[in-house]
């Protein structure tokens, strides 16, 4: 399974981005996690495709969706407001798992895409 991750760039505090992430084959969780120069990676939303069940990471609550268009195989992130501490690499991945946020629960991964946040 190949993950395609796009749509980072560079923007200014309470801007918005929208990352993609589109699979070579149906899965059935989807997550994105991100990390920053030093720093472990970190869960940021995951989503059942097929319940549409999404949790988030605390630090983006009220500001991030995670969504699908069925039947395509494509997630989205839509990433409002956001602040200087949001900059991170952002990678898609792909399990089995709604109940996990472990990065070592999924499987398969994306190459990752650059969100930098300047003040």
């Amino acid at each position: 399974v190949q993950l395609q991750a796009s749509g980072g760039g560079l923007v200014q505090a309470g801007d918005s981005l929208r990352l993609s992430c589109t699979a070579s084959q149906p899965a059935y969780v989807w997550a994105w996690f991100r990390q920053a120069p030093g720093k472990e990676r970190e869960f940021v939303a995951r989503l059942g495709y097929n319940s549409g069940t999404t949790v988030y990471g605390d630090s983006v609550k009220g500001r991030f969706t995670i969504s699908r268009v069925k039947p395509e195989n494509t997630v989205y992130l839509q990433m409002n407001s956001l602040k200087t501490e949001d900059t991170a690499v952002y990678y898609c991945a792909t399990g089995n798992n709604i109940w996990s946020g472990q990065p070592r629960d999924y499987v398969y991964w994306g190459q990752g895409t650059q969100v930098t946040v300047s003040s």
